[in-house]
């Protein structure tokens, strides 16, 4: 199983996908908010979005596990 982590800390602003979808590399799948910023983390890979681990509105830290693939 493959993961997506926050490359810095910060809040989840959005979710751009949902479990069960499918994405592309380099494709936004989150947006965070860091000292004002927004920052889009981006899929590395191809693949399926197998869960979502944050909610619109989390704190999340470096490092964090936003998002798994199948």
């Amino acid at each position: 199983m493959k993961e997506l982590t926050a490359s810095m800390a910060g809040t989840v602003l959005n979710v751009l996908a949902g479990s069960g979808e499918e994405v592309a590399a380099g494709q936004a799948v989150i947006m965070l908010e860091s000292m004002k910023m927004e920052i889009p983390v981006e899929a590395s890979q191809d693949g399926k979005i197998a869960e979502v681990k944050v909610n619109i509105g989390d704190f999340v830290n470096e490092g964090d596990v936003l998002v798994t693939f199948e």
